[in-house]
């Protein structure tokens, strides 16, 4: 009788979640102006369908109910990593992020666990580190899957037995550090970024994805607890609860969605060629993206860093071949012990590109000083630009400035040649 009590819930639940979340994903598709951003936000609003449906069936076919679930958690990891990417992508790419917080610093903080620690560079390093916390869990989860399915038919495995004997709880742990991490990333990110991400209103964006996944698998754990401890009669009914509350919890996350990413926004945009309806979903579900990004963020360095990415179309993203990426690991820890060997020339040159700039458009001062204080609305952010002797973030670039002159002239500078 309880299990067909969570049906009756559950199916309308899914059928009315499954429903907006297609009308809203069309929507998108046929107002497709914005590729590079809409591709993210019709693969993250694709979860409600995918969770709604995969919980349902579970709910519905009990024997097979692991592999729905695990089809189900996948795509959680796909919509952490794509809600980022999409972060990225509207403040136009991790380039532009490393040079718009050049010389700020996130500030130690017990909030964000941070406080033992100095404080974070927001540089190049910073933001691969976020990138690559979300792609840990990407690839991690399907590499989970196959192993629980090896102990699953082995009868190694079963949803909710915490016992020692069994796998669940140290899959349970693996699947925890990483999940963890992930969001961890993706909040860091955030805080960091929160000034620039503004003009996006993300809050309720930032809000509806992670209660969608926090609350969905901390839910989960906490109801095989309950049946554990003998609240829920067993294991197998606590699955049942924890797909019904899914289920309903989609249909709210449908219509969240519409606000958090409505598609108004993108019509009536002159785009020039129109991808089609079919042209622009296979767009959105091309993954070329996803393994070049992690191609990418795991190389040994940034050689071809990508700074802008607005023309996303059949040729890729364009890249900058210059000598401009951003060094990691060893190479970034060189140009950091070089940084005095020129030092004194960047000083020099930026003296005569200030005066350069000042003389050639003398605009009202107020203006940068109004929105460099706007972008330390964040508290949790600091400028060390007036700090350090250095006053380029030269970690951004790889340049020999051995040959230069100690006085450069400004462009306006006509009487030297």
């Amino acid at each position: 009788m309880a299990l067909i009590l969570y049906i009756i819930i559950a199916l309308p639940c899914t059928i009315g979640a499954f429903a907006l979340a297609i009308f809203h994903i069309y929507r998108h598709l046929v107002n497709y102006t914005e590729p590079t951003f809409q591709r993210y936000i019709v693969r993250v609003i694709f979860m409600v369908p995918v969770y709604a449906l995969m919980s349902f069936l579970a709910l519905i076919m009990r024997d097979k109910a692991i592999y729905f679930n695990s089809l189900r958690e996948m795509y959680e990891a796909w919509v952490i990593y794509n809600f980022l990417s999409l972060c990225l992508a509207w403040v136009g790419g991790p380039g532009a992020v490393v040079l718009s917080l050049s010389g700020r610093v996130l500030k130690p903080s017990v909030c964000l666990m941070t406080c033992c620690f100095p404080p974070l560079p927001l540089d190049g390093r910073f933001i691969r580190r976020c990138k690559q916390g979300c792609l840990q869990f990407v690839i991690l989860k399907p590499i989970l899957v196959a192993i629980t399915f090896m102990l699953y038919s082995k009868g190694k495995y079963e949803d909710g037995d915490f016992s020692a004997n069994q796998s669940y709880l140290y899959i349970t742990i693996i699947y925890t550090i990483s999940y963890s991490i992930a969001l961890y990333a993706l909040v860091l990110f955030y805080v960091a970024c929160r000034d620039l991400l503004q003009p996006f209103n993300p809050v309720p964006k930032f809000v509806l994805i992670k209660s969608v996944v926090f609350l969905t698998y901390w839910q989960g754990v906490l109801v095989f607890l309950a049946a554990k401890s003998g609240l829920i009669k067993n294991a197998e009914d606590a699955a049942d609860v924890q797909n019904c509350i899914i289920c309903v919890e989609m249909l709210m996350a449908a219509i969240g969605h519409f606000f958090a990413f409505p598609s108004k926004e993108y019509a009536g945009a002159n785009i020039g060629i129109s991808l089609g309806l079919t042209g622009s979903l296979a767009h959105a579900l091309k993954l070329n993206d996803f393994y070049h990004d992690t191609v990418h963020q795991f190389a040994p360095t940034y050689h071809e860093y990508v700074l802008y990415n607005h023309s996303d179309g059949e040729e890729g993203p364009r890249k900058y071949r210059s000598r401009t990426f951003v060094p990691t690991g060893q190479e970034m820890d060189v140009v950091r012990r070089n940084k005095h060997m020129f030092g004194n020339k960047l000083d020099d040159t930026q003296h005569s590109s200030h005066s350069s700039s000042t003389t050639s458009s003398p605009e009202n001062p107020m203006v940068e000083s109004n929105s460099n204080s706007e972008k330390m609305n964040n508290f949790l952010l600091v400028d060390t630009t007036n700090s350090v002797t250095v006053p380029y973030d030269v970690t951004l670039i790889d340049l020999d400035l051995s040959n230069y002159p100690s006085d450069v002239p400004a462009v306006g500078d006509t009487t030297k040649k």
